[in-house]
């Protein structure tokens, strides 16, 4: 399969993503990674490409189900860690390689019957282009599941990234938002400006739960220290001297939001909007 190309000085995301370790948090993400592709529909020889597919928090149990897949992200980093993980896993049925979920080039057209992205492809830019490209790749008669966060939520990843946005310089003119495609009503424009109609698009308000083994204290700085946008965050909220509050903020809300019981243990949860798309035969 020829490689997707990636144009760096289009996709400032690749930096973003390859900044810190994101497979530390990906850690805290396995249980609910196996859940999801549990509910995939995943049958043996499936083809099936994960986007913005990490180090294979949901590839890779896909994998396990006996689908054909090929993980593709644009952070190199991450790639290599999920090329690693297969190979621990002595899975010869999946692959990783670097892509712009707004520019798949390489990719064929109709040549996947499933294609996923749980919290990956909503971070590209150009987001029309993304779902032109997600429904391009994708076989008539194929589908196409998204996991994306929801704008405005009062639950952990989209109260991660308001306060952690609060902190941060305004983004540039032209920018639009990741966080909307959480939104129905983008979505479906998207959708349908890729030829999909209203009627071949489905939601569900649905939940993902982060298990860490420590106490909510020590999850935020995990996120401090190898999540990009929060890394981001700290680095503006140092150089104006506000590092202490934008600290206390995250750790107000991880210990709020942390259903664990055990005080070793922090589990929480958080909302996301699941997208199914039918692409016609």
């Amino acid at each position: 399969m020829t490689k997707v190309i990636i144009n760096e000085q289009l996709n400032p995301n690749k930096a973003l993503w390859e900044k810190g370790d994101f497979t530390q948090i990906a850690q805290t993400m396995r249980e609910s990674g196996e859940a999801i592709a549990a509910q995939l529909g995943v049958t043996p020889g499936l083809r099936v490409l994960d986007l913005g597919c990490g180090d294979g928090t949901t590839a890779i149990p896909t994998a396990k189900l006996g689908a054909k897949v090929l993980g593709v992200d644009i952070a190199k980093n991450l790639v290599t860690a999920g090329n690693l993980r297969a190979d621990q896993e002595k899975l010869d049925n999946i692959s990783f390689q670097e892509g712009d979920a707004s520019n798949l080039s390489g990719l064929t057209n109709h040549s996947f019957d499933l294609v996923v992205s749980i919290f990956g492809a909503m971070f590209a830019p150009k987001p029309m282009d993304v779902a032109k490209e997600i429904v391009r790749v994708t076989k008539p008669g194929g589908r196409i599941v998204m996991g994306n966060w929801i704008p405005g939520d009062p639950t952990l990843v989209a109260q991660i990234l308001k306060i952690s946005s609060s902190f941060t310089p305004p983004p540039p003119e032209g920018f639009v938002s990741p966080m909307l495609w959480g939104d129905e009503t983008h979505v479906i424009s998207r959708f349908e400006n890729a030829g999909i109609s209203r009627q071949n698009i489905y939601f569900e308000r649905d939940s993902y739960t982060f298990h860490f083994t420590g106490s909510p204290w020590e999850f935020v700085h995990l996120f401090r220290n190898y999540y990009g946008p929060t890394m981001n965050a700290f680095a503006a909220a140092e150089a104006n001297g506000k590092t202490a509050e934008l600290q206390q903020q995250l750790e107000e809300l991880f210990v709020r939001q942390n259903i664990s019981k055990t005080a070793t243990k922090t589990s929480i949860p958080a909302a996301f909007l699941r997208v199914t798309v039918n692409v016609p035969k």
